[in-house]
């Protein structure tokens, strides 16, 4: 009998389901300073140069507690590049979304992310997705379009600011799941830690050729919200990754729905702002659509090692 040495850090279930709670808390908290920051009237490119910039600190000091400088040595650039990309654009569409749409709203949007990951899986990386799968995509598309709601005619549905909010959280949505696709990719040779901290560095650069252009003076005040949401930017990066380290993706997933709950929470609390009647419609055919799927890709990575064997 051979037996296999335990690779990677020891797995604590509980402990990684509680850094991903506190991911999904500290990342609607960030929504909040977001919404927050744009009603001062700083501009969202300005808000996403400080998210990044304020986060890359925070990255240097875990890396250097965790296998030094050393570990962001890559030797796949090109795929970093690619890959802040689309995470700076899938970014500013969540932002967006976020400052245009009722909280709720938009993070019920954004938890379409599995359903669009596993048509991208399909098309892009040839993944078998079998008919339990694709049955779930599909409820979860009837999710969306009730929350949507373009019940008075498809184009009027999403007409004038709330319209054009549904589109771009729509938008981050389907972004988000194009860059699990690039993440993946990336993580056969990155490690986590590398990943962010290349994504954040690279972003930088388009930003930061930006920023002058609408960058303006900001008060005691402002700057504190600026600086909370590098904060909680930093939070949220930090957690997902441990979350990652402590338990498998399949396990810690279907907690990134407890954003929801936030959501609401924190619409009501800051804004005096509920849900539409077709969100509560729409949101758990979405979340039952999104657990079925991560239900699935668990007992995929459990009958994968059986039919190795056999």
């Amino acid at each position: 009998m051979i037996t296999v040495p335990p690779s990677g850090p020891p797995q604590h279930y509980l402990g990684g389901i509680a850094l991903r709670l506190l991911a999904m808390a500290s990342l609607s908290f960030m929504f909040v300073l977001v919404k927050y920051i744009d009603a001062a009237g700083i501009h969202i490119l300005e808000s996403l140069f400080w998210r990044q910039a304020l986060v890359i600190p925070f990255i240097l000091i875990w890396v250097m507690t965790h296998g030094g400088l050393a570990t962001l040595k890559t030797q796949r650039i090109g795929s970093h590049a690619r890959r802040a990309a689309m995470g700076l654009t899938g970014m500013a569409c969540n932002f967006g979304g976020m400052i245009l749409l009722p909280m709720a709203e938009a993070t019920t949007i954004n938890l379409s992310v599995p359903i669009f990951a596993v048509i991208f899986a399909a098309i892009l990386l040839g993944e078998r997705a079998g008919w339990q799968r694709w049955s779930a995509v599909i409820v979860g598309f009837v999710g969306v379009l009730v929350v949507l709601n373009p019940g008075a005619g498809f184009v009027a549905g999403f007409a004038g600011t709330h319209g054009m909010g549904t589109l771009i959280a729509l938008g981050g949505a389907i972004m988000t799941a194009l860059i699990t696709i690039a993440v993946r990719d990336l993580g056969r040779t990155e490690a986590a830690a590398t990943i962010v901290f290349w994504f954040s560095l690279l972003s930088m650069i388009p930003l930061g050729i930006a920023l002058p252009f609408f960058y303006t003076a900001h008060s005691a005040h402002e700057w504190l919200l600026l600086v909370g949401l590098g904060l909680s930017g930093a939070v949220v990066q930090m957690s997902l990754t441990g979350a990652l380290r402590l338990a498998p993706v399949a396990v810690v997933i279907p907690m990134d729905y407890s954003a929801l709950l936030w959501s609401i929470a924190c619409g009501w609390w800051f804004f005096g702002t509920l849900p539409a009647e077709t969100t509560w419609i729409g949101a758990p055919l979405i979340i039952a659509s999104g657990l079925f799927i991560a239900w699935r890709e668990h007992r995929r990575h459990i009958d994968r090692p059986k039919e190795v064997a056999a």
